[in-house]
């Protein structure tokens, strides 16, 4: 009866641990709130007791998500008597905290208090540019699965796992743009060249620029003109390239083509030339027909090149230059030279003078290059009423010569000459017979145009 007096507060003791266990809300971790340590209510009295003959001395071992595998000297009944050693482990998941072994003391006390702790990794940092989900949260062998923002490329490891350790796998990855923008030129297109142009304005729209990632471009450069530049006959190519931010680029390109339209090229009339502008037979194109001296044009002047290709109007003539000597004053005939023929005037006193046999001797020798420059001869010979005039075969009145003499200057009494250029201005006296080479250096250093020295550079000199 003393015994079971003496037992009967321990049993209370046990009872009551058995139901003192706690969760813990909000940790995540099933806790052992008692500490193992059995405390009676009051001090047993003498005598001590029989360690022998009680079979639970410590209380009874429960870790929660855990085992106790219990050794005792008295059996494998007695998993709580005096001396009992427990090996403490924890299931899968789960960590032991404290010691891992306990045993049961005299004072009846476990050698030791542990708990078991669910494994859990620390929270994996938000993804620049991406995401991650996760399979179980942070706990162990729980699986984190990356991905980035569209436009943007996973550098490094695409899953985590939450390890024993309470650690995760790998490395942090990271979100890197890698895809270049999206670019698109306008279409490629052809133009016709304006009129009197061999060259057309175009203009077009920029192209489309979109970068995938974030959206931004850092700069657009164009490789060729600009839009609204004049383009010349010919294919063009026009290059883009674009750069997004970080620093990937793309590229696109378009043509541009420019088309001349041309009527066939017109031929110069015999004895005559075209003078034309622009590039001669391109749309828009004029061409003047000019006849050389001593020729006069017969028909159109100006052709026009059409868009359909077609010149307008139809080639005039050159025909040789009609002089008319049966005019009422000296006036008259000199105007039918104007802007058309040089006029090379001679005066001697008679036919047999020496000088004037000698001046006309040399200017037949040299009647092609007299032509080539538009020089026509006049001939005043002799004294009146015997007196005679004459331009080629055609001859001229009394009164006509005597007007001649006296607006040119020119005596009777000796031989004399002069040069008129073609708009009847005097330019050059001789009293003595003149070369035609002295005379032909005269005319090209002085009195030829620019259309003239132009045609003579083109053509050379066909009388050589």
């Amino acid at each position: 009866p003393r015994m079971a007096q003496e037992a009967a507060p321990v049993l209370l003791v046990v009872l009551a641990r058995l139901v003192s266990s706690t969760w813990h809300e909000g940790s995540g971790y099933y806790l052992e709130s008692h500490t193992n340590e059995v405390y009676a209510e009051e001090i047993p009295a003498e005598p001590a007791l029989d360690y022998r003959r009680v079979p639970q001395w410590c209380a009874t071992l429960n870790i929660h998500r855990g085992e106790a595998t219990c050794y005792s000297p008295r059996g494998s009944s007695y998993r709580s008597s005096l001396g009992t050693r427990c090996e403490l482990s924890c299931t899968r998941g789960y960590r032991l905290v404290g010691p891992s072994a306990v045993q049961c003391l005299p004072n009846r006390h476990w050698s030791g208090m542990a708990y078991c702790r669910q494994i859990r990794c620390h929270v994996l940092p938000a993804l620049l540019r991406g995401s991650y989900v996760c399979s179980a949260g942070v706990q162990m062998d729980s699986r984190c699965d990356y991905a980035c923002l569209p436009g943007y490329q996973l550098e490094g490891d695409r899953s985590r796992i939450c390890m024993e350790d309470g650690r995760w796998s790998g490395s942090e990855p990271i979100c890197v743009d890698m895809e270049p923008p999206k670019i698109r030129c306008p279409d490629s297109r052809e133009r016709i060249a304006e009129p009197g142009k061999l060259t057309a304005t175009v203009y077009w729209d920029p192209p489309r620029v979109r970068d995938s990632a974030d959206g931004v471009i850092k700069r657009v450069m164009l490789r060729g003109p600009e839009p609204g530049s004049e383009f010349p006959e010919g294919e063009h190519v026009i290059r883009y390239t674009a750069h997004d931010q970080a620093y990937n680029r793309a590229s696109c390109k378009f043509s541009i083509r420019v088309q001349v339209r041309r009527c066939p090229v017109l031929k110069p009339p015999q004895n005559g030339y075209i003078s034309c502008t622009s590039d001669g037979n391109n749309y828009g194109a004029t061409c003047e027909y000019l006849c050389d001296g001593g020729y006069e044009r017969q028909g159109t002047s100006l052709r026009v090149c059409q868009s359909t290709q077609q010149w307008t109007g139809s080639q005039p003539l050159c025909a040789p230059m009609q002089i008319n000597t049966d005019v009422n004053s000296a006036a008259s005939l000199l105007d039918q030279f104007h802007e058309k023929r040089r006029l090379f005037v001679i005066s001697a006193p008679d036919p047999s003078n020496r000088y004037y046999k000698m001046q006309i001797s040399m200017l037949q020798q040299a009647a092609c290059g007299l032509d080539l420059r538009h020089v026509t001869t006049v001939e005043l010979v002799g004294q009146p009423p015997h007196e005679v005039g004459r331009i080629r075969e055609h001859r001229l009145s009394l009164g006509i010569i005597d007007e001649l003499r006296r607006f040119l200057h020119l005596t009777r009494s000796h031989f004399n000459a002069v040069l008129l250029d073609k708009a009847g201005t005097d330019r050059e006296r001789y009293i003595s017979p003149v070369s035609p080479d002295e005379l032909f250096v005269f005319i090209d250093t002085y009195l030829l145009s620019e259309r003239e020295a132009a045609r003579r550079a083109h053509s050379g000199d066909p009388c050589e």
